[in-house]
C-alpha cells in the first residue's frame, strides 16, 4: 500500500482530534507544533512539504510531550538547526533518541522504511550515523518491552491495522550495519 501523508492526516487527526485536540496539518517549509489559541481552536502538528517521514517525526515528536509541553509552541524544545559543532551535535542527539525511536516504532507500523535523522548537513562535524542508529535501536526495544509512550502505542495501532503490518517484535528494528 503506498504510504500518502493524506492517509497519515485522515488516521491520525480521526483518533486525536477529538480526544486530545490535536490535528495533523501540511504545512511548508518548516515544521512546528503550535498549541491551540485564540485564533484556531485545535493543537496543531505541522509537518513539512507534504513528507510522510516529516509527519511522522514531527507526531513522535508530540507522542512524548507532557501536557505542559504541549501548550508551548514547539513544546518548548531547544533547537539548534544544522550547522553544530561536535558537542552541539551529541547535545541533539541526546535528545532525539526517543522521540526518533518513537518515529522508528511509527514508520515499522506502516510498512514505511525509517532511517535516523542526524540533520547536520552543513556542521563541521560528520555524526556517526551507525552509533545513532544504535542507541535509537536500544530506546525502541525499551519501548517495545511494554514502555511505549501511550499516544504513540494508540497510533502505532491504528497504523498496523492501516497498513495490514503484524504486531511488531525487535525483529522489526535490526542491528545497524
Amino acid at each position: 500500500m503506498p504510504h500518502d501523508y493524506n492517509d497519515l492526516i485522515t488516521l491520525f487527526n480521526r483518533t486525536f482530534l477529538t480526544s486530545l485536540n490535536t490535528e495533523l496539518v501540511l504545512g511548508g517549509d518548516e515544521p512546528v507544533y503550535l498549541p491551540a489559541d485564540t485564533g484556531h481552536p485545535h493543537h496543531r502538528i505541522v509537518f513539512a512539504r507534504g513528507y510522510f517521514a516529516s509527519a511522522l517525526h514531527e507526531i513522535a515528536h508530540w507522542c512524548i510531550a507532557g501536557p505542559e509541553r504541549r501548550l508551548l509552541e514547539d513544546y518548548g524544545y531547544w533547537y539548534l538547526p544544522d550547522g553544530r559543532d561536535a558537542d552541539q551535535q551529541a547535545v541533539f542527539e541526546q535528545v532525539e533518541v526517543k522521540p526518533q525511536a518513537v518515529e522508528w516504532l511509527l514508520s515499522a507500523s506502516c510498512g514505511f522504511r525509517f532511517q535516523v535523522s542526524c540533520d547536520n548537513l552543513s556542521g563541521d562535524h560528520e555524526p556517526d550515523r551507525v552509533a545513532f542508529t544504535r542507541k535509537v535501536r536500544q530506546q525502541v526495544l525499551h519501548y517495545l518491552n511494554g514502555n511505549t509512550p501511550e499516544r504513540a502505542g494508540i497510533l502505532s495501532e491504528v497504523l498496523r491495522q492501516h497498513y495490514g503490518v503484524q504486531p511488531l517484535s525487535a525483529d522489526d528494528f535490526p542491528e545497524p550495519l
